[in-house]
């Protein structure tokens, strides 16, 4: 197989997480027999430092043109005081929209051997944490009007949120196919109790749920879902919500299996190209310093190869690889609990050197 990925380092430690799930990408395509070439992309900080814009559109373009797409981070405290509409993210939220990935997708599930790291109490954590948030991308209060005015002598900041039915209809889908290959349990997390939004959400989740009788549907507002996560999360197994509610809980269940640094995610639309990234930042507190953990990059590059290049074998082996390194007692600081660890590049190598096929 042959299969062109657009790279984009970004900003931070992006570059240092990518190069390392480059070089799984390249020792699986060696033992399995395939050819992957990458494309440059400048977004985000880097984007904006080089060409005064955060994506220009030459670099979306070449994101459309290749089979897949994937990042590393964007964005840092370099970068604050640019014009809202020039800030790295702004660059991502226009990629999202230019490739149309609607649907992101984040697994929770916490690794046996990182137990000791969540924070949860070990009964909890023993109970099972295992499911995915499918978050609504290019919709919602990001998508929305942006303004700040002057009203009676002071600054008023508006930000709106809409959703259209359509919009929700689609990615309710994705989430009842999703619980449907899974433990076909899905939960419509809104606010429906205060806005209009979530009102309407609920109503269309209701609607589509004649369509998968075999899927058990309930519904769960914003704040008290923000707590069940920490409290029992293993009654979860597929969660749907929109684009601000989603990337708020998928952070704080990225930390109740141990670390961000561990969480891959995908993005995909109507086709088979994907944007594929870990979930955490750019921690430019730490870039350049071999610190950074690659594995939710690496992991990230894995659901590439399963979700659009249809290569569950390929994606296995990278998923074999890592549990075998973390069996094997290597740890990046993030996942150490104070203990020893290793770097970047070192932990990549390592997961190099695991990879066999199944």
């Amino acid at each position: 197989m042959k299969k062109n990925i657009a790279v984009i380092r970004g900003d931070g430690i992006g570059p240092e997480i990518v190069n390392e799930a480059i070089a799984v990408l390249d020792a699986v395509a060696a033992l399995y027999g395939h050819t992957f070439t990458y494309t440059d992309v400048d977004m985000g900080g880097a984007a904006y430092d080089k060409w005064g814009d955060p994506l220009p559109q030459e670099m979306l373009q070449r994101c459309l043109d290749s089979d897949s797409v994937l990042l590393g981070a964007v964005g840092g405290p370099k970068w604050d005081g640019v014009p809202g509409d020039k800030r790295p993210e702004k660059g991502l939220l226009r990629l999202r929209a230019g490739m149309g990935v609607y649907s992101n997708n984040r697994p929770a599930k916490i690794w046996p051997q990182l137990a000791a790291a969540s924070p949860l109490k070990r009964e909890v954590v023993d109970k099972g944490i295992d499911f995915i948030i499918v978050r609504e991308l290019i919709g919602g209060i990001y998508f929305g009007e942006h303004r700040t005015v002057e009203e009676n002598g002071q600054r008023r900041g508006i930000d709106t949120m809409t959703y259209t039915e359509s919009e929700i209809r689609r990615i309710g889908r994705i989430g009842f196919e999703t619980a449907r290959k899974r433990g076909k349990r899905l939960c419509s997390v809104e606010k429906s109790n205060v806005l209009d939004c979530s009102r309407l959400w609920k109503a269309v989740m209701h609607d589509l749920a004649k369509e998968y009788p075999d899927v058990e549907l309930s519904d769960m507002l914003v704040d008290n879902c923000a707590m069940q996560i920490v409290k029992d999360p293993a009654q979860f197994d597929v969660i749907v919500t929109e684009n601000m509610f989603g990337d708020i809980l998928s952070d704080e269940a990225s930390m109740i299996t141990g670390s961000i640094g561990m969480i891959p995610s995908s993005s995909l639309g109507d086709g088979t190209r994907g944007l594929y990234e870990p979930i955490h930042g750019s921690a430019p507190d730490i870039a350049g310093k071999d610190l950074a953990d690659p594995i939710g990059t690496i992991l990230s590059a894995a659901m590439m190869l399963r979700f659009s290049f249809d290569l569950p074998a390929e994606a296995d082996c990278i998923e074999r690889a890592v549990s075998a390194v973390l069996d094997a007692g290597c740890r990046t600081a993030d996942i150490a609990d104070g203990g020893p660890h290793i770097g970047c590049r070192e932990m990549g190598r390592r997961i190099r050197e695991n990879l066999t096929k199944g």
